[in-house]
């Protein structure tokens, strides 16, 4: 059974996500006199969180640990403080999921942009040309964390015809198979009806490059002017960071939002599984290869190269699907020893079968 506090927090906690697997998480907690509460704003050790009192302002230091990825982050349920001055948040409850990236230092080190998020949208800007390398980077982040990926085209007015826009949708729905793709315009309205369906059903993180219209788009999404919009440059479609901090907002047709700042890079985190699935149509055809260890290169027998040859692969796909393979491979070698000296080997053996045609293409000169 439960208190009458955490009764009283499923009223004020239900439009931000609060439900009866988060109350049986937070029982133990529940007799220790602490408060459930979702984290709204992280900010220099401390948080905003709301609870059933309202937003308070706690500080971190006692979840502070040294690992990053255990950090408190905007998305998680917290168990703090009833009061005091400064309150403190004491502890945060496991996360179902985490929306990670790697650092942009040479450190081993992920970060994570949101926390217990069902759906990841990610923002691209129709005002320049779609970069479908990076929809394909942020997808495979996306699948990772255990949401449910959606891709919005925004700024589909500035497209000039129906034609035209119904080929780039389609052009990305190739590079996003399972995943929802949506041509919206938040200043005219067109397409919103279907978003919001869609973010009305959980936590949805807002995700995208600066300049991709994320800020118009959450305004539309709350039906008024909370997130600062600039103009982005006519010359690159990019414009300067209008969010600096990750804001967890309830959505008045239901659902919450996670607005984060615009993303200059992606960096992929131990993200095997949301590469695959990204890329599920070069897996399918990888599984037909002859060779189980098959590097779709030169070998014989291979099905990839074979649907290349056909034209039902296209060579930039596969090129994209290498890359971050191998970038993959490289984050996940920083930390993993045994990893680390598989790849060395691959290089080795590499080296070596490289070495030997160089030798034999020098015996049939000779």
């Amino acid at each position: 059974m439960h208190s009458t506090s955490v009764f009283s927090a499923f009223s004020a906690l239900a439009p931000y996500g609060w439900d009866e697997a988060w109350a049986d998480e937070f029982a133990p907690y529940e007799s220790e006199g602490l408060l459930p509460g979702r984290v709204v704003r992280v900010d220099r050790g401390q948080c905003d969180v709301i609870t059933a009192d309202g937003i308070v302002r706690a500080d971190t230091a006692f979840v502070t640990p040294h690992d990053p990825m255990r950090v408190v982050c905007t998305g998680d349920w917290a168990a703090v403080e009833p009061g005091g001055n400064p309150r403190y948040v004491r502890t945060c409850l496991p996360r179902r999921t985490a929306f990670v990236r790697s650092t942009s230092s040479k450190r081993s080190e992920g970060q994570i942009l949101a926390a217990n998020v069902d759906h990841a949208i990610v923002a691209v800007s129709l005002a320049v040309e779609v970069d479908l390398g990076r929809i394909e980077r942020f997808l495979a982040l996306a699948w990772e964390s255990g949401a449910q990926p959606v891709v919005v085209l925004t700024k589909a007015d500035l497209v000039p015809d129906a034609t035209t826009l119904a080929y780039l949708v389609q052009d990305v729905e190739t590079t996003a198979p399972g995943v929802p793709v949506l041509a919206v315009s938040a200043m005219g309205g067109d397409g919103l009806d279907v978003l919001v369906a869609v973010v009305g059903g959980g936590t949805s993180v807002l995700l995208g490059q600066s300049g991709a219209g994320k800020s118009t788009l959450a305004n539309a999404l709350l039906g008024e002017d909370v997130m600062d919009v600039r103009a982005t440059r006519d010359a690159d479609g990019k414009g300067r960071h209008t969010t600096t901090t990750r804001n967890l907002l309830a959505l008045p047709t239901g659902g919450v939002l996670i607005d984060t700042p615009g993303l200059r890079g992606v960096g992929l985190w131990d993200a095997e599984t949301g590469v695959g699935q990204v890329f599920s149509e070069i897996e399918e055809l990888a599984a037909r290869c002859r060779f189980h260890d098959c590097a779709h290169e030169s070998e014989p027998g291979c099905a990839v190269l074979a649907a290349i040859a056909s034209g039902e692969l296209g060579e930039r796909r596969l090129d994209s699907y290498r890359k971050l393979i191998r970038e993959n491979q490289r984050i996940v070698a920083k930390t993993d020893a045994r990893l680390r000296s598989e790849i060395r080997k691959e290089w080795k053996r590499r080296g070596a079968e490289g070495k030997a045609a160089m030798e034999a293409k020098k015996g049939r000169w000779m």
